[in-house]
């Protein structure tokens, strides 16, 4: 029998019979990781237990807290949820049900409409399936006898697909009790594992996503091995929505997105004033790390975009306008305006790095069921920065972009953790060029002891990328920052600097955010705060409350102590009582309210209370304002 050599993650190697499966090789590592395994990551591809390994592999097993492992449990999920939806609504006609970031769905094609009542007793019946223990088999079909055998259940989705896959293609699939799907995986080895379900929502969606096509019922889950862990989920689930970003939007009157507009947020005095803090801090942080700013056009040429690469791999997310005859474009990135203002004179090596932020609107084109609040929009203001460096320059650039992106990042109060996006499919340049871009970026990490993931194929289509994932207070990761290496927009654009042989020589450019986008920065901020925001970055950083309309005079003067000083305020005259005002005040989330009565006035007080901490006693207005403002420089 043929063997093959299998190198575990310790840099050991065994020796195997070809068509070892993955589970033969998890039980000889170790009986007890066999239990706990729900697959293996075998060169760089996800297998389950029952697959077979048929050449020299690297061998990573992978449990329910790897992102792998997840998608196998939640994969098996789906079609455990299928299977019991077949058995209850007898005629369902099955579309797709693929594994999501934190669970599954399946999309139906049924008269009947599926109900909160209907999702129980799925649940019910997925419970008895899973307990059941179905091993999950798979086998092969080339495409006609594929096609055939779903004709002939009437499946006409799935005879959809098939027809759009090559002709000698072998088709895998897997039978789960009575039902079989056109799939290629992974799957868990059987049922047994998945022990705590919830079903969460029922939504629309067209078949292929194309509004042309038959709207289908779509069922979102999501499943653990424990139940525990599905009810911590359930409970940040629930925490999610009191903190969701369009709900606090509205409540503390900071954005709003109107149907004039889908896609294009308007921003409220009070979003500005927040924006405008965020902007004013990024410009400070910037200029102290040696940056310049720029500002490039809205609407530029449409050859540019040819020229840029834009046009080949991203017109259909562009808006495109037409200007004294000739084909213009809403610029979707910022990076050709850039190129155009380093086109207008010639460098010098002497002059490089140059850095240059701009905070440039760019419009991208985003199907309307995809828009989110601030999250996804049609319009957004990126923390851009383009730098133009010498190639020797390449890893010190880096280190102090991740050591600029790690101190923001900390202001905030954000932990993270770093990914490494590689070469896509689509992408522009030589092997060379992703190599050394590649490497860069490898070395630069590397330099700052940072652990990193890896995403194969997952980066732009002109250079590879680190993306920072931030940990929101309640566990949630967001995509923010990001620091991209290109050698192909320098040769596309024909950029030089002269070097000191006085031969021309190309720049390499580094592409980066570290906000990412303003408004999605903002409804992250939103969310991570529920609201609350520390008082440096509060759209209202203190509230006037008088206990009645005869210390107005009094609250006024106050007021404008404060406003000469920058500091925020409103002032509530309002004829209510004082216990209306304070409440009125913290479910606008403001930091401080300063109370003024009778005592007060007197002695040239204010009485303070806080937010979060209820209240503080009597001080000078004074010493108060001495306090805001060094808690605003501290930004605590």
């Amino acid at each position: 029998m043929e063997k093959i050599k299998i190198t575990l993650p310790d840099g050991s190697i065994r020796e195997y019979d070809k068509g070892v499966s993955v589970y033969d090789v998890t039980k000889d590592i170790s009986e007890g990781l066999a239990r706990v395994a729900l697959g293996a990551v075998v060169n760089g591809e996800t297998k389950g237990m029952q697959e077979t390994i048929d050449e020299d592999s690297s061998f990573k097993v992978v449990k329910f807290e790897d992102k792998e492992g997840k998608a196998i449990f939640w994969h098996t999920s789906a079609h455990i949820m299928a299977l019991a939806v077949q058995k209850l609504f007898p005629g369902v006609k099955f579309a797709i049900g693929p594994s999501i970031d934190n669970g599954f769905y399946y999309d139906f094609d049924t008269d009947h409409r599926f109900t909160p009542e209907d999702l129980e007793k799925i649940e019910k019946e997925m419970a008895k399936i899973a307990k059941e223990g179905h091993i999950l088999e798979r086998y092969i079909m080339d495409k006609n006898e594929a096609l055939e055998y779903f004709k002939e259940k009437g499946e006409v989705y799935k005879v959809d697909l098939i027809e759009h896959f090559p002709e000698d293609e072998e088709i895998s699939f897997y039978k789960l009790g009575e039902f079989t799907d056109l799939c290629a995986g992974p799957h868990l080895y059987d049922t047994k594992k998945v022990k705590a379900i919830k079903l969460l929502s029922i939504a629309g969606a067209y078949w292929r996503g194309d509004e042309k096509n038959k709207m289908l019922q779509r069922i979102y889950g999501t499943t653990y091995e424990k139940k525990k862990d599905l009810e911590e989920y359930l409970h940040m689930l629930e925490e999610a929505k009191k903190r969701d970003h369009r709900k606090l939007g509205k409540e503390l009157d900071l954005f709003s997105i109107h149907e004039e507009g889908p896609g294009f947020p308007f921003f409220h005095p009070k979003g500005m004033a927040l924006r405008n803090i965020l902007e004013n801090f990024w410009r400070e942080e910037h200029t102290k790390a040696g940056y310049d700013e720029i500002k490039t056009p809205l609407i530029l040429n449409e050859r540019l975009w040819h020229q840029s690469g834009h046009w080949d791999h991203y017109k259909e997310n562009m808006y495109f306008t037409k200007i004294d005859e000739g084909d213009y474009a809403i610029k979707p990135m910022n990076c050709p305006g850039s190129i155009l203002v380093y086109k207008s004179k010639m460098y010098s090596y002497r002059d490089l790095p140059l850095r240059w932020g701009e905070l440039g609107l760019v419009h991208r084109h985003e199907l309307s069921g995809a828009l989110h609040g601030l999250m996804r929009v049609r319009s957004f203001t990126q923390d851009d920065a383009h730098l133009f460096v010498l190639p020797s320059q390449i890893k010190e650039e880096l280190v102090n972009i991740i050591n600029l992106a790690d101190y923001i990042y900390n202001v905030f109060g954000f932990k993270y953790h770093i990914e490494l996006s590689t070469r896509p499919e689509n992408s522009m340049g030589s092997d060379e060029q992703w190599e050394i871009a590649t490497n860069g970026l490898i070395e630069a990490l590397e330099e700052k002891g940072i652990n990193y993931i890896v995403n194969e194929g997952d980066g732009a289509f002109y250079g590879p990328k680190i993306d920072f994932q931030l940990e929101d207070a309640i566990g949630r990761t967001w995509q923010c920052g990001t620091i991209q290496l290109d050698f192909q927009m320098p040769e596309r654009f024909d950029i030089t600097y002269v070097d000191k042989d006085n031969e021309k020589k190309r720049p390499v450019m580094i592409h980066r955010t570290i906000y990412g986008s303003m408004e999605r920065f903002m409804g992250i901020l939103i969310e991570h705060f529920a609201g609350k925001f520390p008082l440096w970055l509060a759209p209202v950083q203190a509230i006037i409350l008088p206990i009645s309309d005869k210390f107005n005079d009094y609250a006024y003067e106050i007021k404008k102590a404060m406003v000469d000083k920058g500091i925020r305020v409103e002032l509530d005259d309002r004829a209510e009582k004082i216990g209306y005002k304070i409440r009125e005040a913290q479910l606008q989330q403001i930091p401080t309210m300063l109370i003024v009565g009778e005592k007060e006035v007197e002695e040239k007080l204010v009485s303070v209370r806080k937010r979060d901490e209820g209240d503080k006693g009597q001080i000078k207005i004074e010493d108060f304002i001495d306090q805001v403002i060094k808690e605003v420089e501290e930004k605590k």
